[in-house]
């Protein structure tokens, strides 16, 4: 399975019909600065599909992309950037939980980014339970392994585990291609089943 095309739609801060057609979406989420845009171009292998930027918080508003003619990747805004004013902290947070947690839209799959030298910090796991209490199918990416020392490798892993419970987790990066594969078998497992009926 591979993706063989994609491209950027429009940025969405609200509710629009686009969402409401029968088009699964896969939504990606994660703090600030754990690389969402750049998974999602890693995904695509398109270099500049999704903006990225070394500053936290680039994206204010929810990009929609088209993959493969077939499902949306929804590019959701960080959460938990603390140098972000009260007030647009509090605008970014409506528009996600808009989208999540206050909207019929229903996800195929819930892409939960993290950074996996740092682990769920008290905001991830905030996010991960309120995904949980949401019934959410949840696959955590955890980004960034190239990053971490071979010597503290295994110990990271397995105490972000411990973190997540039962939810699955791909380790990830976007410098290495690692876990490119598997996470886009998971994410588009629907797409199988559909060719299938």
């Amino acid at each position: 399975m591979n993706i063989t095309s994609a491209q950027f739609v429009k940025g969405l801060v609200g509710p629009d019909e686009l969402l409401e057609e029968n088009v699964p979406q896969i939504a990606f989420i994660g703090r600030s600065n754990v690389g969402k845009s750049s998974l999602i171009n890693s995904l695509t292998n398109q270099k500049k599909i999704a903006r990225t930027s070394g500053r936290p918080g680039r994206t204010q508003e929810i990009n929609l992309f088209l993959v493969n003619d077939c499902c949306y990747f929804l590019d959701l805004p960080g959460y938990g950037y603390a140098r972000a004013s009260k007030e647009t902290r509090s605008r970014l947070q409506a528009i996600i939980h808009g989208y999540l947690f206050n909207s019929p839209y229903i996800q195929e799959k819930i892409v939960m980014v993290i950074d996996a030298n740092l682990g769920l910090r008290e905001n991830d796991l905030e996010m991960l339970n309120l995904l949980d209490e949401h019934e959410k199918d949840i696959v955590i990416v955890a980004n960034k392994v190239d990053k971490i020392k071979k010597s503290k490798y295994k110990n990271q892993i397995d105490s972000i585990k411990e973190q997540i419970g039962s939810h699955r987790m791909i380790p990830y990066s976007v410098k290495k291609r690692i876990g490119r594969d598997e996470l886009i078998n998971e994410i588009l497992q629907f797409s199988e089943v559909t060719s299938e009926e």
